[in-house]
């Protein structure tokens, strides 16, 4: 057990530390320490590796006082890791002894995009000064830098999607216009900020803004966003990507970006005494394709948006690659900026042998539960079905009369049980710990594949029992405008809470 003083103490100091939080995100999201990182108990053996490439780095499991913490330490210790603590009386306790709790996720990331912003001064619009800008017929061009999933689901008219890490890599092929206007927009901030000033740095000859508040602001400016678009970027290498190099190299040299060989990073990251990530930073489709061995997907958008999705040990290497160091560049640069960690690009990705497919962690045990096909199930009767989809993806989805669940908290179920998530490793891991249940081949996906009908229910499961997903305003089913409203003066009001709390190292590179 350790006190939160000390804790206090070893984050100041610098060391390789880990702070995982063993609550469910939506439960993590409702107050945790600014460098927790999310490892809910649930996914442990999915996240648990992936945060902790050196199972020798010291770590500092926290909840809220359940007793997670303490279940996710004796787990960490059965993998082999050496130096687990557990934070006494959790986030409470914390809170109890002054120091800082923020709400919200991402928080790290957010932080430094308002900090950005206040840095370098990045120029922004409202929404009613870009409607305006449309009707008026202004040459600009409007540029989404979020994933195609959000983009789909709501955007602002006209825009194009062009995730974080894409946009300094295919801006000069999309823009060639110098005197085009470029207006990055994202749900709220961060990624609008970020997005904006990428290109700014990246020395983009046009005038680049930031849209203010997003599609948030869009909608509380009474004004309509676009649903079900899919206007992207053309595949491929930019034909431009010569001077994206050339930007990209300058930004990463501006911030201490250091360089190394693919046989420079094998080293590094057979290193005993170092805890080192190997993360490739571009779009899913092209990592699939081909990648060095062990480097995992982080497309540089997100990686920068959400840091906490992969990187949990403060003070560690961080080797980024891609297939011609644009995009990794460009991510390490930011990474740097954000402090804590030593960022390395690889000059020659493609100069060895790849990879193909996703990363998948290396468990102890390997569960192997009996399955049954979509048609076979669909064919019996008295079976539970438990879907282990996130919660707001089972409202969009799910097989009639199943039941929302999360991994280790299943109702009381009598009679034959089926499991199904997204993740096919999950659902074996839950079946094994179900008397007599089996897996569903291929899941949710596969029924729907069958032509096999589907339920919608946006109340099912309701807000408050969503504790797997930290709902964003426009997931919840009531009080949408007031939680947009709050979302965007927390964001903005984030670099003071910073501050005060004392332990964020942003720019001191």
């Amino acid at each position: 057990m350790l006190d939160a003083a000390t804790l206090k103490a070893w984050i100041g100091a610098g060391r390789e530390l880990a702070i995982l939080d063993a609550r469910e995100e939506g439960e993590f999201g409702h107050g945790h320490l600014f460098w927790a990182v999310p490892c809910p108990l649930s996914k442990r053996e999915l996240r648990a590796r992936a945060l902790l490439p050196r199972l020798d780095a010291t770590v500092v499991c926290v909840d809220g006082g359940e007793g997670y913490a303490e279940k996710l330490a004796a787990f960490l210790e059965g993998i082999g890791a050496t130096d687990v603590h557990v934070l006494q009386g959790g986030t409470p306790a914390w809170e109890a002894a002054g120091y800082v709790v923020f709400t919200g996720v991402h928080v790290p990331s957010k932080a430094f995009g308002e900090w950005v912003e206040h840095h370098y001064g990045t120029e922004s619009l409202d929404a009613a000064e870009l409607d305006a800008l449309v009707k008026a017929g202004t040459d600009l061009v409007i540029l989404d830098s979020r994933p195609m999933d959000e983009f789909h689901r709501m955007s602002i008219p006209g825009g194009v999607n062009v995730p974080g890490g894409e946009l300094a890599y295919r801006i000069a092929d999309l823009v060639p216009n110098a005197e085009t206007t470029i207006v990055v927009n994202c749900a709220g901030r961060t990624r609008s900020i970020m997005g904006a000033e990428s290109l700014r740095q990246a020395g983009v000859p046009n005038k680049v803004v930031a849209l203010r508040n997003g599609t948030m602001g869009w909608e509380l400016a009474g004004l309509q966003v676009a649903r079900g678009q899919s206007a992207s970027y053309p595949p491929g290498t930019p034909v431009t990507a010569g001077l994206a190099l050339e930007r990209a190299m300058g930004f990463a040299a501006r911030t201490g970006v250091r360089e190394c060989t693919r046989a420079e990073a094998e080293a590094m990251r057979a290193a005993p005494s170092r805890t080192t990530y190997a993360l490739d930073v571009r779009a899913l489709d092209e990592y699939a394709a081909g990648h060095i061995p062990g480097f995992r997907h982080a497309p540089g958008g997100q990686l920068v948006q959400a840091t906490d999705q992969w990187i949990a040990v403060r003070g560690a290497r961080v080797i980024l690659a891609d297939n011609d160091t644009v995009r990794a560049r460009m991510s390490a640069a930011w990474l740097r900026l954000m402090g804590g960690w030593e960022v390395f690009v690889v000059t020659d990705p493609l100069s060895g042998p790849l990879e193909t497919g996703p990363w998948v962690p290396s468990l102890t045990h390997t569960p192997s539960a009996p399955t049954v096909t979509p048609e076979a199930l669909a064919a019996e009767t008295g079976v539970t079905v438990v879907d282990l989809a996130r919660s707001i993806d089972f409202r969009a989805g799910h097989i009639p009369g199943s039941v929302w669940a999360v991994r280790g908290r299943l109702p009381e179920i009598t009679g034959p049980v089926v499991i199904t998530a997204p993740d096919p490793l999950l659902a074996h891991l839950a079946a094994a710990e179900t008397l007599g249940a089996r897996v569903l081949e291929g899941g949710v996906s596969a029924w729907r594949a069958a032509g096999l009908p589907l339920a919608t229910d946006r109340q099912n499961p309701p807000d408050e029992a969503c504790v797997d997903w930290y709902l964003r305003p426009y997931d919840r089913n009531s009080g949408i405008e007031e939680a947009m409203h709050a979302y965007l003066s927390w964001e903005v009001d984030l670099v003071h809470e910073v501050a005060r709390d004392g332990d964020a190292p942003f720019g001191a590179w």
